[in-house]
């Protein structure tokens, strides 16, 4: 992740008392130093995005990410130019030029040619289905498109395709980024304690936005990132406390998503109990149980064999046609090349569950960086050890690990990003 993430300056102290030596105006030396090797370094990481962009665009054998690396590239590239002058311009012109070159543009030039990863069109037939039968899940599907592996609350996403047809505005991954964004940017003003001024939200989620591992499923798929965004603003409202409510509408509707989303049940639900008692959390659990179910349940009674054969056995690899999933991660490898394997896999995801689970209730989290924390580890492990795996899953643990640490840095820890009233004045 980019410097911003880890790194942080401390700013002045307040105001010395009278009678004592006035703070200079301009920056010592050694600051400026300091300033000038962190803008360097994070020259260097845009840099590093535009060589990863580039060199899938040579190497990947999908038109999709290859247009991806290619407009990619051009976009890391001049932010890594103008990282270099981020003394006088500060940070958010290379993050806005990386944001065009690595989202935008290769989203409407996608669009433009009708180009998508294969989820997005399985979103948006599921739209349609769930319109005009009432099942998002095709009864008798025959080939890898036809299964659609998401819980029936993802079909939504395809209702503006439903509804509109083949336009623009009805492009399931603009209503994916529109839910991930506001979601984002809602967790981190939800991460301010009392009397605390959150970091720029808006700047937090949108340097976001522009790291590689978000930024290619935004311009190619996305599907993954509505599920990660409520699930970080679930954890940011149980961690602020209250009645219980707001954190249940968030996990309950990430919980309507997809699978992956519901570990963070029990986090969010002992992270509740922590901060604001058990009244809440029960209350919490309940509106989350109860979203779930109504989103749920009315799919699954439509064609019960059919949400089986597309929710359960597809993506454990048990369907009528394997899942296409596939990475060297151990749970993979168990089950491509060891005798019983699969159950080998499957069992140790059982125990992994297990562990944070007791984890959850011998040592329960008290803050959301901790709680966020325990999740990203049992999301991780459940990632490698799954049957049926991509790298790309990878992004939920990343997110969760990093999010927090950013979003939860105090007004006085400003980082490069952006500038803050300090530095900018020291710059000038």
């Amino acid at each position: 992740m980019p410097p911003q993430f880890l790194l942080a300056t401390t700013a002045p102290q307040a105001s010395a008392p009278p009678r004592t030596t006035p703070v200079p105006r301009r920056a010592e030396p050694e600051h400026r130093a300091a300033l000038d090797r962190l803008h360097g370094l994070t020259g260097l990481y845009w840099l590093g995005c535009a060589v990863f962009a580039l060199l899938l665009a040579l190497t990947t054998t999908l038109a999709t990410h290859r247009i991806w690396g290619l407009c990619a590239a051009l976009g890391y590239g001049a932010a890594a130019g103008l990282a270099r002058r981020a003394p006088r311009t500060g940070e958010r012109p290379a993050t806005f030029a990386s944001l065009a070159g690595a989202v935008v543009l290769p989203l409407l030039v996608l669009i433009a040619v009708g180009a998508a990863q294969s989820e997005v069109h399985v979103v948006e037939h599921s739209g349609s289905l769930l319109l005009h039968s009432g099942s998002p899940y095709p009864p008798h599907p025959t080939e890898v498109g036809d299964y659609n592996p998401y819980l029936p609350g993802m079909a939504l996403f395809g209702l503006p395709h439903a509804l509109l047809g083949a336009t623009p505005l009805a492009d399931a991954r603009l209503w994916f980024a529109a839910v991930f964004l506001v979601s984002m940017v809602t967790a981190a003003r939800s991460t301010a304690s009392a009397g605390e001024r959150p970091a720029r939200s808006a700047d937090t989620a949108l340097l976001l936005a522009a790291f590689p591992a978000v930024a290619l499923p935004l311009a190619v798929g996305g599907v993954d990132l509505p599920v990660i965004g409520l699930m970080c603003l679930g954890l940011a409202t149980a961690g602020r406390g209250g009645s219980g409510t707001a954190a249940g509408l968030a996990m309950g509707a990430a919980a309507a998503l997809k699978w992956t989303a519901w570990p963070l049940l029990p986090a969010g639900l002992v992270l509740l109990a922590v901060t604001a008692g058990r009244k809440p959390a029960i209350r919490a659990a309940l509106v989350s149980a109860l979203i779930a179910v109504l989103a749920v349940v009315p799919a699954a009674l439509a064609n019960p064999a059919a949400f089986i054969q597309h929710v359960v056995l597809f993506p454990l690899g048990q369907g009528a046609v394997r899942s296409p999933a596939s990475s060297p991660l151990p749970g993979h490898l168990l089950a491509t090349y060891v005798p019983g394997g699969h159950a080998l896999a499957i069992a140790a995801l059982a125990v992994a569950a297990l562990a944070i689970g007791v984890s959850l209730v011998v040592r329960p989290p008290r803050t959301v960086l901790a709680a966020a924390d325990r999740l990203a580890l049992g999301l991780g492990l459940a990632m490698c050890l799954i049957p049926a795996t991509r790298f790309g899953y990878l992004v939920y643990p990343l997110v969760l690990a990093v999010w927090f640490r950013r979003a939860l840095m105090r007004p006085n820890e400003c980082s490069l990003h952006g500038g803050c009233d300090h530095h900018s004045a020291q710059a000038g």
